[in-house]
């Protein structure tokens, strides 16, 4: 079942992503995005009845240090390149109204 990607759909999605793309941009990303969705459903074609489901292609192991607990930086030494702080905590400006 091939779908063949158009223009308008093109269109649609950098619509949707607030892009504006010219119509030289336009051409391209039909065409390479039309050869994306065929390369997939060439992969859809593939018969994967007997292959396990997995997370990563190749095997991972964790590679996180061991959880233990440390002193703390002190406050006055984190705080020290801060540019503004108040009461012992880091001062931000404002980013939310209050309601």
């Amino acid at each position: 079942m091939a779908t063949q990607l158009t223009r308008a759909d093109v269109q649609k999605v950098a619509l949707l992503g607030r892009l504006k793309l010219s119509d030289a941009e336009l051409e391209a990303y039909t065409q390479s995005l039309g050869n994306i969705i065929g390369y997939v459903e060439r992969l859809n074609e593939v018969n994967t009845d007997d292959v396990e489901p997995m997370v990563h292609a190749v095997e991972l192991s964790n590679v996180f240090r061991a959880d233990e607990v440390r002193p703390s930086l002190p406050r006055a030494d984190a705080l020290a390149n801060a540019p503004k702080s108040e009461r012992g905590f880091f001062l931000v400006p404002q980013i939310l109204d209050e309601r």
